[in-house]
């Protein structure tokens, strides 16, 4: 039985499309210069940038609701 577990970390590729954003987005907002900071923390596996899934789950349920 070979059971493949959820993904706990996503990539920023993987993260963009699960937020509906381009990856390019998201590095913008990494850089130290970013005039508008991503809002979700990130970890750093080497040179990889990982997001945990809740972190993104956290970040989509604080976003206001609109009209």
């Amino acid at each position: 039985m070979n059971k493949q577990l959820p993904k706990r970390l996503l990539s920023v590729e993987e993260a963009g499309e699960y937020l509906g954003l381009s990856p390019r987005t998201i590095y913008n907002g990494l850089t130290k210069r970013a005039k508008k900071p991503f809002p979700v923390r990130h970890k750093k596996l080497g040179k990889l940038i990982k997001f945990e899934i809740r972190d993104l789950e956290a970040y989509l349920d604080e976003l206001p609701y609109t009209n």
